[in-house]
């Protein structure tokens, strides 16, 4: 009989123990929910699966397909997966022989973290290994043993969980060392009855917000639990508290914390993190002296964990002095997730209920998460499951309206969480379609084929990509940029080609030391990709002021600017005399920025040119419309189109949303179907004080310009 057999290497199965199904069992009960009596099982054990077809129309390049998919989805960016074999072969097919079609996991990236730790080589683990090598080996000695498989392995005992919970973990490689650093020691400190060696190390962890601080307190809990150091208190086994960032007596400011070591004398341990993140300038205040000085004396009873942003390491060793004065400490750092560790994260929630992304969907997933992160409320996990958990409602919504159930979800599936950037047209076509922006379109060919011939001809050089677009708001600057990015994505100057839109001041942060990392890593995520930078000119003040982490940003961001200068485009926008401000205020920032794109403002002709390009995408409309659209722009006084807060296309915008707004109110009170634009609405429209010709007339007299 033709079969199937799936095999996996026995080390990586085991790094496995601790998954609430084992991969072979996985694989099995996949099988048997897709294929049904299609298939035959004609056998498991620990390492493989054995596999007939029961139907004809099932081939087995389909099943070895459908297994190599399971390990993909299920298993890919593990750090220590190893490979599935699959061969199809006669029954008595000898195993050992060469077997074709070998499915390697990707390794993991090589982007600086240490190597993943092999499991084997801790002694614990190496103890279990040895011993199960040497029951197989004596079953099969003196061929008493009537099977070819193996003994299945011993249940992995709570510890073992821990660590495999610990290693499942994406990123967080210090964590990761710190997990197996307890689980080494444990024996000797148990042996020797050294608890207080232990117990009274404090812990200083570096993690932004939303990156998963709570799973980490909990797992340390657990693994500090399993063991046998101390028993954890059930009840409580973590607590988080946050010292207040006003400045108070010191007994009010500590006295939550207080309240916590009184109650939790009671012979277990509870793990208490402390958020001093509002208190990194205030080291050597009297209350933080007493904080330090409290958790010292109530370590028998707290494993006490200071937390902080994740920040430059100069200021991480300021804040580890102050607190290793007085206590033995451990600093744990967990950089921000990058995008490929947010994918991961989110292709693990997925399969959590069996659901995978095809690999055309991952483009417009990874687009939404770039707007959730360019929009200065990024909450990391939280931020990613919210989009997976939306994506699987409308997912499931949209099947069960169709009468379809499936797991796999498809391009057009994730279009319903797609940002309303992406229209599906080429760089080109998006261009051709911009209204009055002829000398915009002649600049932006020149930047892209002096691009693409330095690129051809190495001899040139390799010149700086980055941009400056200048003008007035509403003039088309993030408009361009994105379709500036996605020509140099579709031409292969890009290799990514998202876009990362930031306003100046997002990068900095709220404490010292935080801006040089966070700019960093907002660069470390637009590699081969568009960094655009609204109101750019807001990183630098025009003085020397020592507390504007502007100067920090921005000397962070030049020096990623050079070093990626061609993997990175960065283009800064805003007002023109800010934007020379900034430039001669930042000696080096203008020669790595050659490319200046001028946007000057609308004419009232082309502003009329605007508004009809909206209409006509949108609505039906009368015959008396457009007359009173081309007298209201022709009528526009001309302080008020040349004033430098006026919004260009963003007012025609604005005006066009309100006269729709005024029809769609209108035929609601007339009990009308169809919504159809008329003269009078846009009258209604411009009457409103925003937009009212009447109102800037006064208001200009005042010397006031709306």
């Amino acid at each position: 009989m033709k079969m199937l057999i799936a095999s996996v290497d026995g080390d990586w199965v085991l790094r496995h123990r601790g998954d609430p199904v084992l991969p072979i069992p996985y694989i099995e009960n996949q099988l048997r929910k897709t294929y049904g009596d299609k298939i035959l099982i004609l056998g498991t054990s620990f390492v493989d699966i054995r596999v007939a077809i029961n139907d004809p129309t099932l081939s087995f390049e389909d099943l070895q397909t459908y297994i190599e998919d399971i390990f993909t989805d299920r298993y890919l960016f593990d750090p220590d997966a190893g490979e599935i074999k699959c061969v199809i072969a006669e029954e008595n097919v000898d195993e050992d022989e060469e077997i074709e079609g070998v499915y390697t996991a990707p390794e993991k990236p090589d982007d600086g973290s240490r190597a993943a730790p092999k499991f084997e080589d801790f002694p614990y683990i190496k103890r279990f290994l040895e011993e199960n090598k040497k029951m197989s080996e004596e079953a099969a000695g003196d061929g008493q043993n009537k099977t070819d498989e193996p003994a299945p392995p011993p249940e992995p005992s709570p510890l073992e969980k821990c660590l495999a919970e610990a290693e499942r973990l994406v990123g967080a490689e210090s964590f990761k060392e710190l997990a197996h650093e307890i689980a080494t020691v444990a024996p000797r400190i148990s042996e020797n009855r050294t608890y207080d060696s232990f117990t009274h190390r404090a812990y200083l962890f570096s993690v932004n917000d939303g990156n998963g601080l709570t799973t980490y307190l909990e797992i340390m809990a657990r693994l500090i639990d399993c063991a046998g150091i101390k028993k954890i208190n059930r009840l409580h086994p973590v607590i988080e508290e946050k010292l207040s960032p006003k400045p108070q007596d010191p007994a009010d400011t500590l006295e939550p914390i207080s309240r916590i070591f009184r109650g939790g004398k009671n012979g277990y341990l509870t793990v208490l993190s402390i958020d001093i993140s509002d208190w990194m300038n205030r080291l050597n205040d009297r209350a933080f002296r007493e904080l330090l000085r409290m958790a010292e004396e109530n370590m028998d009873n707290f494993i006490v964990v200071f937390r902080v942003p994740y920040v430059d390491k100069d200021v991480l060793e300021r804040v580890y002095s102050a607190i290793s004065d007085v206590m033995f400490l451990r600093t744990v750092s967990f950089p921000p997730f990058t995008s490929g560790e947010i994918k991961e994260c989110a292709r693990r929630l997925m399969a959590e209920h069996d659901f995978r992304m095809a690999d055309s969907a991952w483009g417009i997933f990874l687009e939404r998460m770039t707007d959730e992160r360019s929009d200065g409320s990024y909450y990391g996990l939280n931020t990613v499951q919210k989009v997976v958990r939306e994506l699987l409602y409308k997912k499931q919504l949209s099947d069960a309206r169709r009468g379809k159930n499936d797991k796999l979800i498809t391009k057009r599936d994730a279009m319903q969480i797609a940002t309303a950037h992406d229209t599906g047209e080429d760089g080109y076509s998006m261009l051709s379609r911009l209204v009055a922006a002829e000398g915009i379109k002649q600049r932006v060919d020149e930047i892209i084929s002096q691009i693409e011939l330095s690129r051809r001809d190495p001899s040139l050089g390799s010149p700086s990509i980055h941009m400056r677009f200048v003008g007035s708001p509403g003039t088309g600057k993030t408009t361009v940029a994105r379709i500036v990015g996605k020509i140099l994505k579709e031409r292969g100057v890009l290799r990514v080609g998202n876009f990362y839109e930031y306003s100046g001041r997002d990068f900095c942060g709220r404490y010292i030391g935080e801006t040089a990392p966070k700019t960093a890593s907002m660069c470390r995520d637009a590699y081969g990709s568009v960094l655009f930078i609204d109101e750019a000119y807001s990183l630098y003040r025009g003085d020397d002021n020592a507390r504007d982490y502007g100067r920090e940003a921005l000397d962070t961001l030049i020096a990623e600017m050079e070093n990626h200068r061609g993997d990175m485009v960065v283009i800064m926008s805003g007002y023109t005399d800010e934007m020379e401000t900034l430039m001669r205020g930042n000696p080096g920032l203008a020669g790595r920025m050659p490319y200046v794109i001028e946007f000057p403002n609308f004419t009232r002709e082309e502003l009329y040119k605007i508004y009809v390009s909206m209409l006509g995408r949108k609505f039906e409309y009368s015959d008396d419309l457009l007359p009173a659209v081309h007298d209201y722009f022709d009528n526009l006084p001309d302080e008020v189109i040349g004033a430098k807060e006026f919004s260009n296309a963003r007012f025609v915008r604005n005006l066009f949303e309100r006269t729709w707004a005024k029809a769609a109110l209108r035929c609601q009170l007339e009990k009308q179907k169809r919504v159809i634009l008329l003269g009078d609405d846009f009258v209604r429209a411009t009457k409103d004080s925003e937009f009212s010709l009447t109102a800037r007339k006064k208001q200009n007299r005042i010397g006031f310009v709306n």
